[in-house]
């Protein structure tokens, strides 16, 4: 008797809910079992040990905090921390990047970890820092991505090292063969810049932070005034100040280009800064020439004129328009893609390349320090049950109970999404038995 796993659907609100037919039963009592099971992207089998029911959904697909070991913190920026993490069972090394609810909530910040979740849940390329797992609990969310030891562009830019020519093509090469396949995922990722390429052990460049991000399908174009404001291409400012017809993919191109300058260069090659106005800065874009180094090569000047080109109908924007480019005529783009191409450059394995005073703050200066959550969650709910059911704060409370709904749970390691709705959680599972 074999035991076979229908295939699940979303239901809506981010609810789970068995597919039609007749009602869940469990009968297999085999000590293993093999599934059939969806995700959106795939179909596979996959096997699990037996577990009741309503243990599948909480012991099998999702992972939570206490499966880590909070190593040390390597970062921060305006939408959470991230710290090194090994998971128990596996000893894998991980980044976990942390989101606290109410902070999240106070500045608005909630649709923007939703929609990067949405995101990176459904992608998967070898140049992208890859989503692994995502959970929750009271205080925070949580994100756990590939760990790359290398640090980011800007950091090395901070510790005045002079990349070459070598070591910058192959990063060019790497972001253009991310960027294509994020086109094609129909992402526009909008906040390219050193600080958002990381680097792993090898030197190989890793495009992270999807914050920001949107997708665009079917022609459509964005609208929102998006982006760090040097790196923003000029018809996002163009599309703010007019209306315009929006902007597409291209923005990312452009924001490459300018990338590829400051690493180059040292510098950018506008002069731009966050206090800038629009109207300002379209009037830059107008009436200023970037100024070339003139020992580039020329075929390297050709490219990066394609790049930082204003009109995004002429800029290079895409894989194909690269590959015409005489600067990268000598390129195997498949060993690129295998990073069988040695980097030019290569961090210094004995190091983190990190501000090592993000380890200090969290331990002396952060009022809820990571590795103190269990303690602090079990007081917490201690103090929860003795209190009235009347919150202090209603509006605040409603706020971190549509969160704890509606946030994704996601487990690539089993390669299922599981769309939780504690207010509604519908059995999971449709077993019909076949001899």
């Amino acid at each position: 008797m074999t035991p076979t796993l229908h295939a699940l659907q979303q239901g809506s609100r981010g609810s789970l809910q068995a597919p039609p037919g007749p009602s869940p039963i469990m009968t297999y009592q085999s000590d293993t079992l093999c599934y059939y099971c969806t995700t959106p992207t795939k179909q596979l089998i996959v096997p699990v040990r037996y577990l009741p029911v309503t243990d599948v959904l909480f012991s099998v697909f999702t992972v939570t905090f206490d499966h880590f070991q909070i190593l040390r913190a390597i970062g921060k920026g305006s939408f959470g921390k991230v710290c090194i993490v090994q998971k128990r069972d596996t000893e894998k090394m991980y980044a976990m990047k942390y989101m606290n609810k109410q902070q999240c909530i106070e500045r608005d910040e909630v649709r923007n970890v939703f929609r990067e979740l949405e995101i990176l849940q459904e992608i998967e390329h070898v140049f992208l820092v890859n989503l692994w797992y995502s959970f929750q609990d009271e205080e925070d969310m949580f994100m756990v991505v590939d760990l790359l030891l290398g640090g980011d562009l800007r950091y090395h830019l901070q510790q005045n090292v002079h990349f070459n020519e070598d070591a910058v093509k192959l990063y060019l090469c790497e972001m253009t063969l991310a960027l294509d396949y994020l086109q094609s995922q129909h992402i526009i990722h909008r906040d390219i810049k050193p600080d958002n390429i990381l680097l792993d052990e090898q030197g190989h460049a890793h495009l992270t932070d999807f914050n920001i991000a949107t997708i665009i399908k079917d022609g459509e174009r964005a609208t929102a005034l998006a982006g760090t404001k040097p790196y923003m291409a000029p018809e996002i400012f163009q599309s703010f100040v007019s209306g315009g017809t929006g902007y597409a993919f291209e923005v990312d191109w452009w924001s490459l280009g300018v990338t590829v300058f400051e690493v180059l260069r040292g510098w950018r090659p506008y002069e731009i800064h966050a206090s800038n106005s629009v109207e300002s800065l379209m009037q830059l874009f107008s009436t200023v020439s970037v100024q070339y180094n003139t020992a580039w090569p020329k075929d390297l000047v050709h490219l990066m004129r394609k790049l930082l080109t204003v009109n995004p109908e002429h800029r290079f924007s895409s894989l194909s328009h690269m590959q015409t480019a005489p600067y990268l005529s000598d390129i195997n783009w498949d060993a690129v893609y295998e990073k069988k191409i040695d980097a030019g450059f290569v961090p210094n394995k004995g190091r983190l390349h990190c501000d090592p005073t993000f380890e200090l703050e969290e331990m002396i200066l952060e009022s809820r320090p990571l590795h103190k959550k269990k303690k602090r969650l079990a007081k917490n709910r201690s103090r929860e049950a003795s209190k009235d059911s009347q919150s202090e704060n209603d509006y605040l409370q409603e706020c971190l109970e549509v969160v704890q709904s509606e946030f994704m749970i996601f487990n690539r390691e089993n390669a299922v999404i599981c769309y939780i709705s504690l207010s509604s959680i519908y059995t999971m599972v449709l077993f019909n038995t076949h001899s």
